[in-house]
């Protein structure tokens, strides 16, 4: 960059002023883009202290370098690799559009930086080839298929063999209830008729001492009568 251009730039800079649309700062939803001010007694329409500058034709940058970028470039957007012929790289430089997709941003780069022109938004895309990995880890899938069915066989012989052990276990265990149940059988006839017998003999004795009392009522109220 020539030194006068450096000097024009720095000029455009100390000369600039940032406009800001009246009440920016007061209301949430206003923006800082610029709005002239319209209202009859709006003090930055009226150019009070304090309440913003206005645009006006002082604060224009020099012709040589309006519109330039501050890295003393004129900026060109493309979007194609075709739209980079004709462009001067000494007084041009090149800006990707963001439409670009990173694929068509490799080549679109690599080619203007071919041609000597500078980017302005140049980036480093990364390789998608390491993505591509996980396809092909799905193989080991396939080897587990035939392991899985190979498990499955001795389950059935380890399955099998407790059926038949499990078998005899049960009928020893069946022969041994059935003769603890005859057992108590025996025991407990006995007791129930042993029993029976004090309880007959109780139901005796009220019995009879009853009965001559019944005797006694009846015959004292036939001698009453």
């Amino acid at each position: 960059m020539a030194t006068e251009v450096k000097r024009l730039i720095q000029v455009r800079v100390d000369k600039g002023a940032s406009f800001k649309r009246d009440g920016y700062g007061k209301k949430r939803q206003l923006s800082d883009s610029w709005r002239k001010p319209r209202g009859q007694h709006n003090k930055q329409r009226e150019q009070k202290k304090a309440k913003g500058a206005l645009p006006k034709p002082g604060y224009g940058s020099p012709i040589a370098v309006r519109g330039m970028h501050p890295s003393g470039f004129f900026e060109v957007l493309v979007s194609t690799i075709k739209e980079l012929e004709g462009l001067d790289p000494k007084t041009q430089a090149v800006r990707i559009a963001a439409t670009v997709g990173d694929k068509k941003r490799v080549a679109l780069q690599e080619a203007a930086l071919g041609k000597g022109l500078k980017v302005l938004n140049a980036r480093t895309v990364k390789a998608k080839a390491p993505a591509k990995k996980p396809a092909a880890e799905k193989k080991p899938a396939e080897k587990k298929a035939p392991a899985k069915k190979a498990a499955a066989k001795p389950k059935a012989e380890t399955a099998g063999k407790p059926a038949e052990k499990k078998a005899p276990a049960k009928k020893a265990a069946a022969k041994p209830k059935a003769e603890t149940a005859d057992k108590p059988a025996e025991k407990k006839a006995p007791a129930k008729k042993a029993a029976a017998k004090p309880k007959a003999e109780t139901a005796d004795k009220p019995a009879e001492k009853k009965a001559p009392a019944k005797k006694t009522t009846k015959s004292g109220v036939k001698k009453n009568e």
